[in-house]
């Protein structure tokens, strides 16, 4: 049987360091597509998308796969199986219950002081006071946490998943030592209070496919996605050819719904011309890009996959680029 990998579940991608490719691979995983499905999707021999499962399962973003087998497998007493159950599986309902308890100490000890109280008791305070000062909805508050010489990743991080001011999160993004975090990135990319200027001046420096990511991401309400969107597109010509041949190629063409109206310039061009083309996938998304210049058309009609397939042959006859 075919292998078809699937996520964990209970993983979180964005702390993890992934390059580009694995993320994009890492996205595309619902259980349903098998080794030889993903190769042609990211336009990759079977062995280098194994390889990259591989490392995505050592990462603990990808379920390992599992050895078939004709016999089913022996029941194993509930001693071994508890012993056997990995720790990581833990970490998610550990953190979530630690945060609940955290939240009620504010709200039932903290959050009956005046904010001025607050905000002094914040500067000086230690666990698991400090920790229950992030989830204070006060920015002043906040602010206060971030002063307190204490302060390190784990408040960044719950400040950055339950805060919900615009100017808290502001405060929080002006200590890079925080927001340089993988895990206080995830968590503000789910906040749905996220401020577009935070967020310009997070992802602004990533690379388009990073940036691309973020537009499809589950993880992040409609809001962020649609910031990602926009800043995806404002990057998109100042970035040069290369990145944006590698966006287009990597994605298969799917970040051209979100580049509809903008154009590539002659040196992008001559980078995708150079390609062979094998993914009819691709090659439909650049067929119904408006914008795919004439020589790229042209290049995509003089392919073998195209040559053989009416269907394609007959998308790009009808792109108003084709000559």
């Amino acid at each position: 049987m075919t292998w078809k990998p699937s996520p964990r579940a209970e993983a979180e991608a964005l702390p993890l360091p992934l390059d580009p490719r694995q993320g994009y691979l890492l996205s595309r995983l619902d259980g349903t597509l098998d080794v030889p499905t993903l190769a042609a999707l990211l336009n990759l021999a079977e062995d280098q998308v194994t390889a990259m499962l591989e490392e995505l399962v050592a990462l603990g973003a990808v379920v390992p796969a599992q050895p078939v087998s004709a016999a089913a497998p022996l029941p194993q007493p509930a001693s071994e199986s508890l012993a056997e159950a990995p720790d990581a599986e833990d970490d998610a309902p550990q953190a979530a219950a630690k945060a609940a308890t955290h939240r009620q100490l504010f709200e039932q000890q903290l959050h009956h002081q005046g904010v001025d109280e607050r905000v002094a008791h914040a500067r000086v305070a230690v666990e698991p006071e400090l920790s229950a000062f992030c989830f204070d909805p006060t920015t002043e508050v906040i602010r206060a946490v971030l002063e307190n010489p204490r302060v390190g990743g784990i408040h960044a991080r719950l400040i950055a998943a339950h805060h919900r001011t615009v100017a808290g999160l502001e405060a929080l993004g002006g200590r890079p030592a925080f927001t340089n975090d993988g895990g206080v990135r995830r968590a503000l990319l789910q906040n749905p209070l996220l401020p577009p200027s935070l967020y310009r001046r997070l992802w602004s420096p990533k690379r388009l496919l990073d940036q691309f990511l973020v537009t499809t991401s589950r993880d992040a309400p409609e809001q962020t996605r649609a910031m990602a969107r926009d800043l995806l597109r404002a990057s998109f010509n100042q970035r040069a050819g290369e990145e944006r041949a590698e966006l287009i190629l990597t994605t298969e063409g799917r970040c051209l719904a979100s580049l509809v109206g903008l154009t590539i310039d002659g040196h992008t061009t001559a980078i995708l011309c150079r390609r062979t083309y094998v993914s009819t996938l691709l090659i439909q998304n650049i067929a119904r890009w408006s914008a795919a210049p004439p020589q790229l058309i042209a290049h995509l009609r003089r392919q073998d996959v195209v040559k053989r397939n009416a269907a394609l042959r007959q998308l790009l006859e009808r792109h108003p680029n084709a000559s």
